[in-house]
């Protein structure tokens, strides 16, 4: 019998229960949403576990947070354990299902502090969410940090909009870059690793 993993496992860290401790359960402003991500982003990876990347699932019109996410890539061992990833699967768990826009619930967003790449959007795109926040978009996150996001479209949000997600972009876009530029200083001064895939492979 060949012997196979069977089974792998992402999960929150730690210190996401302190970060949280001070959050109250309903945000109902857009802003204040995307300023709880920044912040999470920012201690993200600070704390070792991936890159600097958080994202949260809200009911759009109460605001009442349903999840968070942090890049978790260097803390899993698991390349797909992105932000976006962890925030949907868990709000999935705790609704219930894999269809966020499912029949009987509140309308859903997701809140990411930058435009989503090439796996997370597909994620996005089937999670049933139908809105999608970002904190900017364009060639600044991948300038600045160096990670490869993958060949997403021009028309990505046009894409997104013609399947009923509403796209919300530049929510507290200056935050997303501080965040982006602290994290390079970093990687220069060698103290946190990128984790592009490839490596030294053609």
């Amino acid at each position: 019998m060949i012997d196979i993993a069977r089974e792998f496992r992402v999960s929150l860290p730690a210190w996401i229960d302190d970060e949280l401790a001070d959050v109250p359960a309903l945000i109902p402003a857009r802003e204040d949403r995307m300023r709880l991500v920044h912040r999470l982003a920012d201690r993200n990876w600070r704390e070792g576990n991936g890159g600097p990347f958080a994202a949260l699932v809200a009911e759009r019109d109460t605001g009442r947070i349903v999840s968070v996410g942090v890049n978790v890539v260097l803390a899993s061992g698991v390349s797909i354990a992105h932000a976006e990833v962890l925030a949907l699967g868990l709000a999935q768990t705790a609704t219930g299902g894999w269809d966020l826009g499912g029949a009987g619930l509140p309308v859903h967003e997701l809140v990411v502090n930058w435009r989503p790449c090439v796996q997370c959007y597909g994620a996005t795109l089937w999670s049933g969410v139908r809105a999608l926040v970002v904190a900017g978009e364009g060639p600044e996150l991948e300038e600045i940090t160096t990670f490869d996001e993958g060949p997403l479209g021009s028309d990505w949000a046009a894409q997104f909009e013609a399947r009923g997600i509403e796209v919300v972009g530049d929510v507290l876009r200056e935050e997303a870059l501080t965040v982006f530029r602290n994290y390079r200083k970093a990687v220069d001064a060698g103290g946190v690793d990128v984790y592009n895939a490839r490596g030294g492979a053609e």
